[in-house]
């Protein structure tokens, strides 16, 4: 069941000297999973055919998984605050299922019935506030839904006057559940498609910002698919284009004034396609993780430059349990990374 691979080292960035590292197989399964979360030592997922479950990181053997539904339901969203976790399917009707977190009885809490609906991403800023964001519909604006209570109570704000318009052809992708990114009290949305752009909101008053960027856009596979923020003012944006997954001209930006204006990096210069982005904890913003299905990737300079650090494949999400510990996850598996 595990496997260890341990990569010798090149001196291609001070995260990597001297260092080594090992991967090791957490869960196999048919199961597409892109969407996971961190709690209680347990890596937490939710994917392909209805299927929710946990694998503990101290013991793999000690794992258990769901099925929300007899129908063959595909979750790509997973979030959580101190008493749930919610996940929604991504076609129509779309579902929220809210999991109580100490006994895992789950329930439908939310339905979303437009024939639009296919939900990108979902977060939780904090206990109270969470919010999801689907595919737009005649009305071209993303369709967002929020609770302000924990979960308890959903809003779907169908036409959300205070959300901008989208351009033509402009959407927003269901890949990691990460073109969605809070810190403290601001939350940004990244699109792509005709138009590769952020949306921000600060102190949750629905008065969404959008900004232009130099990212690659302009046919429906193109654009940012991942973002994250390591404070109010420093973010990274990666993407590209699923479709031709060598290409990494634009695919990657950076951002010193909270999302308004964008820097592209290592254009032509990095592994291609990357479908979520993480700052490596404890290290200033400076060291970033990104994976796309043909590679894991590696910055050491706020994203600058890139080193690829494996060619494992077939990989969609992540997440940082520490400083030395990664968590991927993908077609029909969970790894675990760590460096030693």
């Amino acid at each position: 069941m595990k496997k260890l691979i341990t990569f010798t080292f090149v001196t291609l960035s001070t995260f990597l000297l001297s260092q080594k590292f090992k991967i090791d197989t957490l869960l196999t399964d048919k199961i597409s999973i892109r969407a996971i979360q961190l709690w209680d030592g347990k890596v937490w997922y939710a994917g392909t055919d209805s299927k929710f479950g946990y694998v503990d990181l101290k013991n793999v053997n000690n794992k258990k998984q769901l099925q929300f539904s007899q129908k063959s339901l595909q979750f790509r969203t997973l979030a959580q605050n101190k008493k749930y976790f919610y996940a929604i399917n991504i076609e129509s009707p779309a579902y929220f299922f809210q999991v109580d977190k100490k006994t895992l009885d789950f329930k439908v809490v939310f339905n979303d019935n437009d024939s639009t609906a296919f939900y990108d991403a979902m977060k939780f800023t904090d206990n109270d506030f969470g919010l999801a964001f689907s595919d737009p519909s005649a009305n071209q604006r993303l369709n967002i839904s929020q609770t302000r209570n924990g979960g308890s109570k959903w809003i779907h704000c169908n036409d959300c006057k205070d959300f901008p318009y989208l351009e033509k052809g402009e959407a927003a992708f269901a890949a990691s559940n990460t073109n969605i990114a809070s810190f403290g009290n601001v939350i940004w949305i990244a699109t792509g498609g005709m138009k590769s752009r952020i949306y921000r909101m600060r102190y949750k008053d629905c008065n969404w910002k959008v900004f232009e960027t130099p990212f690659a856009q302009g046919t429906s596979s193109k654009g940012i698919y991942s973002i994250d923020f390591y404070s109010e003012t420093s973010g990274i944006a990666v993407g590209g284009d699923y479709t031709k997954q060598a290409d990494n001209i634009n695919n990657i930006a950076t951002t010193n004034d909270g999302g308004q204006t964008w820097q592209i990096q290592a254009s032509g210069q990095n592994a291609g396609y990357m479908t979520c982005v993480k700052f490596r904890p404890k290290t200033r913003g400076k060291e970033i993780v990104a994976v796309g299905d043909q590679h894991i990737s590696f910055s050491s300079d706020y994203g600058k430059s890139w080193t690829k650090i494996s060619d494992e494949k077939n990989l969609y999400a992540c997440e940082w349990v520490d400083k030395d510990t990664l968590i991927l996850a993908g077609k029909d598996k969970i790894i675990r990374l760590t460096f030693q």
